[in-house]
Protein backbone atom coordinates (compact mmCIF):
# COMPACT_ATOMS: atom_id res chain seq x y z
CA UNK A 1 0.00 0.00 0.00
CA UNK A 2 1.11 3.29 -0.57
CA UNK A 3 1.00 6.34 1.45
CA UNK A 4 -1.03 8.40 -1.02
CA UNK A 5 -3.78 5.39 -0.23
CA UNK A 6 -3.72 6.18 3.62
CA UNK A 7 -4.30 10.41 3.49
CA UNK A 8 -7.79 11.45 4.38
CA UNK A 9 -6.94 15.19 4.28
CA UNK A 10 -3.68 17.17 3.31
CA UNK A 11 -3.00 20.99 3.51
CA UNK A 12 -0.40 22.78 3.86
CA UNK A 13 -0.14 22.57 8.26
CA UNK A 14 -2.31 19.68 8.75
CA UNK A 15 -1.56 15.82 7.63
CA UNK A 16 -4.95 13.40 8.62
CA UNK A 17 -3.92 9.46 7.85
CA UNK A 18 -5.63 6.19 8.14
CA UNK A 19 -3.14 4.29 10.04
CA UNK A 20 -3.22 0.44 9.53
CA UNK A 21 -2.66 -1.63 12.06
CA UNK A 22 0.88 -3.26 12.87
CA UNK A 23 2.03 0.41 12.22
CA UNK A 24 3.87 2.56 14.82
CA UNK A 25 2.73 5.96 15.82
CA UNK A 26 6.08 6.95 17.11
CA UNK A 27 9.89 5.29 16.82
CA UNK A 28 10.46 2.80 19.53
CA UNK A 29 13.46 0.57 20.60
CA UNK A 30 12.24 -2.09 17.83
CA UNK A 31 13.68 0.64 15.20
CA UNK A 32 10.78 0.01 12.49
CA UNK A 33 9.56 2.57 10.40
CA UNK A 34 6.93 4.49 12.06
CA UNK A 35 4.34 6.48 10.81
CA UNK A 36 6.26 9.89 10.77
CA UNK A 37 8.67 8.84 9.34
CA UNK A 38 6.98 7.35 6.23
CA UNK A 39 4.91 10.58 5.59
CA UNK A 40 8.43 12.74 5.98
CA UNK A 41 9.15 10.04 3.35
CA UNK A 42 6.29 10.95 1.36
CA UNK A 43 6.34 14.52 1.71
CA UNK A 44 9.78 14.31 0.18
CA UNK A 45 9.30 12.54 -2.50
CA UNK A 46 6.00 14.71 -3.72
CA UNK A 47 7.71 18.28 -3.04
CA UNK A 48 11.24 17.23 -4.16
CA UNK A 49 12.50 18.47 -0.53
CA UNK A 50 15.74 17.08 -0.12
CA UNK A 51 17.05 16.82 3.43
CA UNK A 52 14.82 17.38 7.16
CA UNK A 53 11.35 17.92 6.44
CA UNK A 54 9.01 18.84 9.33
CA UNK A 55 6.55 16.03 10.63
CA UNK A 56 4.69 16.64 13.99
CA UNK A 57 3.18 13.67 15.78
CA UNK A 58 0.09 15.21 17.60
CA UNK A 59 -1.24 12.22 19.13
CA UNK A 60 -0.86 8.42 19.57
CA UNK A 61 -2.49 5.44 18.63
CA UNK A 62 -1.20 2.20 19.98
CA UNK A 63 1.10 -0.37 17.41
CA UNK A 64 -2.23 -2.49 16.85
CA UNK A 65 -4.63 0.26 17.14
CA UNK A 66 -6.13 1.24 13.17
CA UNK A 67 -7.54 4.74 11.72
CA UNK A 68 -7.07 8.35 12.29
CA UNK A 69 -3.69 9.93 13.55
CA UNK A 70 -3.13 13.92 13.01
CA UNK A 71 -0.04 14.85 11.77
CA UNK A 72 1.19 18.54 11.54
CA UNK A 73 3.33 19.55 9.01
CA UNK A 74 4.54 22.99 10.41
CA UNK A 75 5.75 23.70 13.88
CA UNK A 76 2.80 26.42 14.48
CA UNK A 77 0.17 23.41 13.41
CA UNK A 78 1.90 21.25 15.69
CA UNK A 79 1.66 23.57 18.80
CA UNK A 80 -2.17 24.23 17.72
CA UNK A 81 -3.31 20.78 17.59
CA UNK A 82 -0.89 20.09 20.91
CA UNK A 83 -3.14 22.23 22.82
CA UNK A 84 -6.67 21.35 20.94
CA UNK A 85 -5.77 17.92 22.40
CA UNK A 86 -4.69 18.66 25.97
CA UNK A 87 -7.51 20.97 26.55
CA UNK A 88 -10.41 17.82 24.42
CA UNK A 89 -11.18 20.58 22.18
CA UNK A 90 -10.94 17.73 19.44
CA UNK A 91 -14.18 14.77 18.93
CA UNK A 92 -12.97 11.30 18.88
CA UNK A 93 -14.56 8.16 18.00
CA UNK A 94 -13.56 4.73 17.63
CA UNK A 95 -14.57 1.60 16.86
CA UNK A 96 -14.51 -1.76 18.87
CA UNK A 97 -15.85 -4.89 18.36
CA UNK A 98 -15.67 -7.13 20.72
CA UNK A 99 -16.36 -10.88 21.39
CA UNK A 100 -18.76 -10.49 24.66
CA UNK A 101 -21.96 -8.34 24.63
CA UNK A 102 -21.81 -5.39 26.90
CA UNK A 103 -23.88 -4.82 29.57
CA UNK A 104 -25.11 -2.58 30.02
CA UNK A 105 -25.61 -1.90 26.12
CA UNK A 106 -24.32 1.98 26.44
CA UNK A 107 -22.92 4.19 29.52
CA UNK A 108 -20.03 5.98 30.97
CA UNK A 109 -16.94 4.15 32.22
CA UNK A 110 -14.56 5.88 34.64
CA UNK A 111 -11.26 4.15 36.04
CA UNK A 112 -7.68 5.66 37.44
CA UNK A 113 -5.11 4.18 35.52
CA UNK A 114 -1.69 3.62 36.43
CA UNK A 115 1.02 2.04 33.99
CA UNK A 116 3.75 -0.40 34.38
CA UNK A 117 6.14 0.66 32.25
CA UNK A 118 8.58 -2.21 31.91
CA UNK A 119 5.45 -4.32 30.62
CA UNK A 120 3.57 -2.02 29.11
CA UNK A 121 0.71 -2.60 30.59
CA UNK A 122 -1.91 -0.24 32.17
CA UNK A 123 -4.25 -1.16 35.66
CA UNK A 124 -7.55 0.71 35.71
CA UNK A 125 -8.67 1.03 39.47
CA UNK A 126 -12.25 1.88 40.96
CA UNK A 127 -11.24 4.58 42.67
CA UNK A 128 -7.78 7.06 42.68
CA UNK A 129 -4.47 5.86 43.88
CA UNK A 130 -0.91 7.21 43.87
CA UNK A 131 0.27 8.15 40.95
CA UNK A 132 -3.02 7.10 38.67
CA UNK A 133 -4.61 9.16 35.71
CA UNK A 134 -8.29 9.54 35.28
CA UNK A 135 -9.65 8.29 32.83
CA UNK A 136 -13.31 8.31 31.09
CA UNK A 137 -15.46 7.16 28.05
CA UNK A 138 -18.86 6.90 26.55
CA UNK A 139 -19.58 4.02 24.68
CA UNK A 140 -22.73 2.28 23.03
CA UNK A 141 -23.70 -0.70 21.40
CA UNK A 142 -24.15 -0.28 17.46
CA UNK A 143 -25.39 -4.05 16.57
CA UNK A 144 -24.02 -7.61 16.27
CA UNK A 145 -20.83 -8.69 14.06
CA UNK A 146 -21.21 -12.02 13.37
CA UNK A 147 -19.08 -13.44 16.68
CA UNK A 148 -18.64 -10.22 17.70
CA UNK A 149 -20.55 -6.95 19.07
CA UNK A 150 -19.80 -3.50 17.35
CA UNK A 151 -19.59 -1.16 20.25
CA UNK A 152 -19.02 3.05 18.97
CA UNK A 153 -16.69 4.88 21.41
CA UNK A 154 -16.08 8.57 22.30
CA UNK A 155 -13.28 8.92 24.71
CA UNK A 156 -13.38 12.33 26.93
CA UNK A 157 -9.69 11.46 27.88
CA UNK A 158 -6.61 10.44 26.16
CA UNK A 159 -4.47 8.08 28.19
CA UNK A 160 -2.13 5.18 27.35
CA UNK A 161 -4.07 1.76 26.55
CA UNK A 162 -7.38 3.32 27.98
CA UNK A 163 -10.26 1.95 25.43
CA UNK A 164 -8.40 -1.37 25.84
CA UNK A 165 -8.11 -1.52 30.06
CA UNK A 166 -11.82 0.05 30.31
CA UNK A 167 -13.06 -2.64 28.45
CA UNK A 168 -11.53 -5.02 29.92
CA UNK A 169 -11.82 -4.03 33.47
CA UNK A 170 -15.31 -2.48 33.41
CA UNK A 171 -17.43 -4.41 30.90
CA UNK A 172 -15.26 -7.44 31.18
CA UNK A 173 -15.68 -7.80 27.25
CA UNK A 174 -11.82 -7.20 25.97
CA UNK A 175 -11.54 -6.05 22.74
CA UNK A 176 -11.07 -8.72 20.56
CA UNK A 177 -7.69 -10.24 19.74
CA UNK A 178 -6.19 -8.00 22.48
CA UNK A 179 -4.67 -10.86 24.61
CA UNK A 180 -2.70 -8.22 26.69
CA UNK A 181 -5.74 -7.64 28.23
CA UNK A 182 -7.68 -10.64 28.30
CA UNK A 183 -8.91 -11.65 24.69
CA UNK A 184 -9.40 -15.38 24.28
CA UNK A 185 -7.32 -15.34 21.29
CA UNK A 186 -4.96 -13.01 18.64
CA UNK A 187 -7.05 -12.05 15.41
CA UNK A 188 -5.78 -13.99 12.23
CA UNK A 189 -3.71 -10.76 11.91
CA UNK A 190 -1.70 -10.87 14.99
CA UNK A 191 -0.06 -7.37 14.66
CA UNK A 192 -3.50 -6.09 14.96
CA UNK A 193 -7.03 -5.25 17.59
CA UNK A 194 -10.64 -4.90 16.85
CA UNK A 195 -10.09 -1.37 17.74
CA UNK A 196 -10.14 1.25 15.22
CA UNK A 197 -10.21 5.40 15.26
CA UNK A 198 -13.24 5.51 13.23
CA UNK A 199 -13.69 9.53 13.10
CA UNK A 200 -11.68 12.72 14.27
CA UNK A 201 -12.51 16.33 14.09
CA UNK A 202 -10.22 19.14 15.05
CA UNK A 203 -9.94 22.90 15.11
CA UNK A 204 -7.93 23.85 11.75
CA UNK A 205 -4.12 25.30 12.84
CA UNK A 206 -4.27 28.05 10.96
CA UNK A 207 -8.41 29.12 10.47
CA UNK A 208 -9.99 30.39 13.42
CA UNK A 209 -13.49 28.88 13.22
CA UNK A 210 -13.43 26.07 11.10
CA UNK A 211 -13.34 22.49 11.69
CA UNK A 212 -11.64 19.22 9.52
CA UNK A 213 -13.50 16.15 10.37
CA UNK A 214 -12.68 12.87 8.68
CA UNK A 215 -13.71 9.73 8.93
CA UNK A 216 -11.26 6.58 8.22
CA UNK A 217 -12.07 3.11 6.33
CA UNK A 218 -11.62 0.19 8.53
CA UNK A 219 -8.84 -2.47 7.71
CA UNK A 220 -9.34 -5.18 5.03
CA UNK A 221 -10.00 -8.47 6.02
CA UNK A 222 -11.03 -10.50 8.81
CA UNK A 223 -12.55 -9.19 11.94
CA UNK A 224 -13.66 -5.71 9.73
CA UNK A 225 -14.71 -7.23 6.18
CA UNK A 226 -17.51 -8.23 8.15
CA UNK A 227 -18.45 -4.94 9.50
CA UNK A 228 -17.89 -3.12 6.53
CA UNK A 229 -20.48 -5.29 4.59
CA UNK A 230 -22.86 -4.72 7.34
CA UNK A 231 -22.39 -0.69 7.28
CA UNK A 232 -22.59 -0.75 3.32
CA UNK A 233 -26.41 -1.61 3.82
Amino acid sequence: MEFTDLILHEDNHLLLVNKPPGILTQGDATGDAPLGELAQAYIRAKYDKPGNVFIGVVHRLDRPVSGVVALAKTSKALERLTTAFRTRAVEKVYWALVARRPVPENGTLIHWLTKDERRNVVSAHSHEVPGSQRAELAYEVLRAAGPYWLVEVRPLTGRPHQIRVQFAAGLRAPIAGDVKYGAAQPLPNPRQIGLHARRLTVPHPTKPGETVTVEAPVPVGPPWALVKRLVAK
